[in-house]
């Protein structure tokens, strides 16, 4: 498999809360996503949800509080907790979840992952 550059993987496209699948590993997607605003509140009850931001900041608003996340952080909501990401500006994030996983913890209301 050739190496994977995500500064290069990220101009390739320019949707928000959209996730692009760039590796995988060991059954899981590997992804990178713009984004920007707020998105749904969601959880995801078999799997927890892993960030890492790459550019820019990100606030996970949870039920009992935010986590308030910058270039080089990551965080990870465990399994069933309910979540909502949000940038005030544009970020770019590394996500890593299991192969199948809706991004809204929802089939019904998920993206739909293509590889970039």
């Amino acid at each position: 498999m050739p190496k994977v550059n995500l500064e290069q993987k990220l101009s390739a496209f320019n949707e928000h809360w959209s996730p692009k699948v760039v590796a995988s590993f060991n059954g899981h997607d590997v992804m990178v996503v713009k984004v920007k605003g707020e998105f749904v509140w969601h959880a995801h009850p078999d799997t927890d949800d892993f960030f890492l931001v790459l550019k820019g900041r990100l606030t996970i608003q949870l039920r009992d509080g935010d986590v308030h996340l910058g270039p080089g952080e990551l965080y990870v909501v465990p399994k069933g907790v309910e979540h909502r990401p949000m940038a005030e500006e544009e970020a770019h994030l590394l996500l890593i979840e299991p192969f199948g996983t809706p991004n809204t913890g929802d089939d019904a209301t998920a993206a739909t992952k293509v590889a970039v």
